[in-house]
């Protein structure tokens, strides 16, 4: 059936034009046929990347709109790929990501029947998204997507879910499309900004903390020199180590799990913490107890895009409302009339010794591998992961040189990684992406090989197997001791090595500290040279949890 031009899916698709998109993420359903047909006349503007499972279309979404600032764009069709989505929904709205998941609908006529695989998607995505809506009149379709567009950029960042109903994408579409939405973001009150220069003024610890999205090249390095410049510390908030260079001479670490004695230490007796763009939620304040209500009154100076999240948990001295990279280009020109050298030097110097490798008991010192995967990929390489104990290797004992070269879920998902790693070398094939995933994290949306083969898309990928669920395990032999005690967290993996070749990837099996270098320089090579994906099977023990942590060590206890 060939459609009219002016259908609500030709407008849909229009829109999504107009907006700069140049890729979707999608699992094909019946549902939204009609849009899949309008993509096939713009195949050369937007590339439809077919997914293997709706999680790996939606996290691939997701990673996109972390790492370009732009809506990430999933395509799923209702019900059960609705529900499959979800995940890559709460990662965008835990992380403050820009994306937009089009759903397919049952015919707006047949709401209300039990129709098959009918969902009500406001009720089902109203507590996940910034936005849950249906398309209701066709010839709204612009407008609708357009405040999709815009809901998703403006204020605190994040995901937007639309539904369309599959009898309306045939019908009269309404206007089309006249300019890109340019999102409103507001600056910082001059006013402000002295009350700002004041404080630091009379500070003799503060420590300056970054989070948060939507943060631009230009803006995070203004103001990491004007930190720099200083010597003002700075700390990174959870998952968000890529907004700096970790080896500026400041840098005193992440606050994320498995954080730094030194730097918790540093930020509770910080007498001014100026927080832009971080949440300053759970994980950054290591379970709420980082900072105290009673000091935040005298010593938070909190800046963040959405007024929501100003004194939701911590009592400010002062609040303001703004873009973080506005924020930051506005700090940045600030002259305190002091500096802080001195307490910048000992910061730095406590992250490089806690961020230097330490001891294990198996054949495979995870700490030692991180630092020359850090050594040996390139400042712009991105890096991505999941969740679980593994990435605590990671995040202590790599070190990003570059902004937007880390796509993980502070969330806490599980399976994110891989598909992370597919968008971005979408995005960037000149640049190289490298998957750090446990194998119980892999397993989730292992399957997205198959879209990187497709695709011809070289992502590496460094599969971190101690044949368990590390981080419930370590929970477990911490809160239940005792050995006869473990349920439920023993996995039994494939081979590895004969899962990635049945795809046609690279893959090479790792299994001592000293092997690591020449297998990853071997799956770098295949993936560069040969644009197919890459697997480097890493055996270790889970007797070495986490770092710093042995499983028999937590059982004496």
């Amino acid at each position: 059936m060939t459609q009219a031009p002016d259908t609500a899916a030709r407008r849909l698709v229009e829109t999504l034009v107009m907006n700069g998109v140049d890729r979707v993420f999608c699992v094909p359903g019946e549902s939204y046929l009609a849009v899949l047909d309008a993509l096939a006349d713009v195949r050369d503007r937007i590339q439809v990347v077919t997914c293997r499972h709706e999680a790996g279309a939606a996290n691939m979404a997701e990673a996109y709109g972390k790492l370009t600032g732009r809506p990430g764009v999933c395509m799923v069709t209702r019900g059960p790929g609705a529900t499959h989505a979800s995940i890559g929904v709460h990662t965008a709205h835990q992380d403050s990501t820009p994306m937009i998941l089009f759903v397919g609908q049952i015919a707006l006529t047949d709401r209300g029947r039990g129709a098959f695989q009918e969902v009500d998607y406001r009720e089902v995505f109203g507590g996940l998204a910034k936005w849950a809506t249906e398309i209701e009149s066709p010839e709204r379709t612009v407008e609708v997507v357009e405040r999709a567009f815009a809901t998703a950029l403006q204020g605190r960042m994040g995901p937007v879910v639309v539904a369309l109903p599959e009898d309306l994408l045939h019908a009269q579409g309404g206007p089309a499309p006249v300019k890109p939405v340019v999102p409103a973001r507001a600056g910082l009150d001059p006013a402000f900004v002295d009350q700002v220069r004041e404080r630091l003024g009379r500070a003799e610890r503060p420590l300056l903390v970054l989070g948060g999205s939507g943060w631009t090249t230009e803006a995070a390095a203004a103001i990491g020199d004007w930190a720099e410049k200083i010597g003002l510390p700075v700390a990174l908030s959870f998952r968000r180590k890529d907004i700096l260079s970790n080896d500026r001479p400041n840098y005193a670490g992440d606050l994320g799990l498995g954080c730094n004695p030194k730097l918790t230490a540093r930020a509770k007796a910080a007498d001014l913490i100026l927080a832009i763009g971080a949440r300053l939620g759970e994980n950054p304040t290591q379970g709420y107890t980082l900072l105290d209500r009673a000091r935040t009154a005298e010593t938070l100076v909190h800046i963040h895009p959405g007024a929501e999240e100003l004194g939701r948990v911590w009592t400010p001295s002062l609040s303001a409302t703004a873009d973080n990279s506005l924020a930051a280009h506005a700090l940045s020109v600030l002259d305190p009339g002091r500096a802080w050298h001195e307490e910048a030097k000992a910061a730095h110097a406590d992250y490089q010794a806690f961020s230097t490798p330490v001891d294990v008991t198996g054949a495979v010192n995870m700490s030692e591998c991180m630092a020359h995967l850090a050594q040996a990929l390139p400042a712009e390489a991105v890096v991505t992961n999941g969740a679980g104990n593994f990435a605590a290797w990671l995040h202590r004992f790599y070190r990003h040189r570059a902004c937007r070269t880390q796509l993980a879920p502070t969330s806490g998902a599980m399976g994110y990684g891989y598909p992370a790693a597919v968008a971005a070398k979408s995005v960037h094939p000149d640049r190289e992406v490298v998957c750090i995933a446990g194998d119980g994290d892999f397993m989730m949306t292992a399957q997205e090989m198959a879209t990187a083969a497709q695709h011809g898309l070289g992502v590496v990928v460094v599969v971190v197997d101690n044949g368990t669920y590390g981080t419930i395990r370590m929970h477990q032999e911490t809160h239940y001791p005792g050995a006869p005690r473990v349920i439920a967290t023993d996995l039994r993996n494939p081979d590895f090595v004969k899962y990635a070749e049945a795809f046609g990837a690279f893959a090479v099996r790792c299994e001592t500290t000293a092997d690591f270098p020449a297998a990853l320089d071997a799956a770098r090579t295949a993936a560069r040279e040969q644009a197919r994906p890459a697997l480097v099977h890493l055996i270790t023990s889970a007797e070495d949890i986490a770092p710093g942590r042995t499983i028999s060590g937590l059982r004496s206890k």
